[in-house]
């Protein structure tokens, strides 16, 4: 389970068995959320327990690294197909 980055509480990680499309997950103490990124657009797919204040902060971190963690999935998995 391959950590990418730890900020503000917040750990940003994939697991080593993934799937398509690229996504990553994001967890702290309340809980646990996961954020799609495709075509250069970030999603939330879903969330479990993360405080909405938590919630906004994490997306705008994907936001702001999702070229690194696209590049990090490529990396680790092969090549993404979106």
């Amino acid at each position: 389970m391959p950590t990418l980055l730890t900020i503000f509480g917040l750990r940003f990680f994939f697991y080593s068995l993934e799937h398509e499309p690229v996504h990553i997950h994001v967890e702290n103490g309340d809980g646990q959320a996961k954020f799609e990124i495709k075509n250069g657009v970030v999603t939330l797919k879903e969330n479990e327990g993360l405080k909405p204040k938590d919630l906004k902060l994490a997306e705008s971190i994907v936001e702001e690294n999702k070229t690194i963690f696209e590049y990090e999935w490529v990396k680790y998995f092969g090549t993404k197909k979106s």
